[in-house]
């Protein structure tokens, strides 16, 4: 196993906190970049304002106390959902944040990126329904919100950064709607109306599985972009996920055979190019 100087933006939030602490429970060394402290220490934190992009520059090249150099960076740091705020401020929040920090990584000659992309490419809330099922990363980016907008053209620009550097390795994870352990309490009233949860398919992703997907991901070899589905193996439901496709999406085309209540947001590329393999079942966590 290879051992990093990792930064980790957006270390003190809600799947950051789960990368800082995977991260460094494998021997990483990790400085987590944040405007916001965390909420418990988990090790070396420095208050960055990724919007600006000298800060950024800074911290990536060297801080004092904190590291003198870095392997790779996890960019994790965003407004993290639609209507937070005003639309245009979440565009020029996470669009100046993500350039900031993919040019500032050029400057300093980091070249491993992992960075948060999202579900939300594949086309949530699913108004319009996809074209098939599972949904997987072989379709075009279908984006339905100005948030959403804002993780395609990432994508799109992290591709031009591993055009620019043909040692780039830059991996995208498109995560699905992160969740602690105390989050799963609520669960099982989803099944009481599935409609409450079919924006995403129904999907969802343990804090601590993306975040072994994000330990993963920094030891992908391949120089370029490649992006991830990263969900749960299951669903947020109960009911089998053939009968819920059936039902709710009549008219599109099931690519194969569902078992069970195996998620709808595919990890099958993921598990064969990662090695990711979830652990953290909803279900499990509530002795169901």
């Amino acid at each position: 196993m290879n051992t990093y100087r990792i930064a980790v933006t957006g270390g003190s939030g809600k799947l950051g906190r789960a990368v800082v602490e995977e991260l460094t429970a494998h021997g990483h060394e990790v400085v987590n970049l944040d405007i916001q402290a965390p909420r418990t220490p988990q090790g070396p934190h420095t208050r960055v304002d990724l919007t600006d992009y000298g800060q950024v520059v800074g911290a990536l090249a060297g801080i004092d106390d904190r590291h003198s150099g870095l392997d790779a960076v996890v960019h994790l740091a965003a407004i993290p959902a639609p209507g937070i705020a005003p639309n245009a401020a979440i565009f020029a929040n996470n669009l100046t944040a993500s350039y900031n920090v993919f040019a500032a990584a050029r400057v300093a000659g980091i070249k491993r990126i992992v960075w948060a992309s999202s579900e939300t490419v594949l086309g949530l809330p699913f108004d319009v329904p996809p074209p098939y099922l599972p949904v997987d990363e072989e379709y075009p980016a279908r984006p339905e919100s100005t948030y959403s907008l804002g993780k395609h053209l990432e994508e799109q620009m992290v591709a031009q950064f591993c055009r620019w550097d043909p040692e780039l390795t830059a991996v995208g994870l498109r995560f699905s709607n992160v969740m602690e352990p105390g989050d799963y309490a609520a669960f099982p009233a989803f099944d009481s109306d599935p409609r409450k949860r079919i924006w995403n398919l129904w999907g969802y992703i343990d804090a601590r599985d993306g975040a072994q997907a994000v330990r993963l991901a920094l030891d992908y070899e391949r120089p370029g972009t490649e992006v991830f589905v990263i969900a749960n193996a299951d669903t947020v439901m109960s009911r089998p996920s053939a009968e819920l496709a059936a039902e709710y999406f009549p008219d599109t085309p099931v690519k194969r055979p569902l078992e069970g209540t195996e998620t709808l947001l595919s990890i099958d590329k993921a598990r064969r190019l990662l090695g990711y393999t979830p652990r953290h079942a909803w279900r499990d966590q509530l002795g169901g």
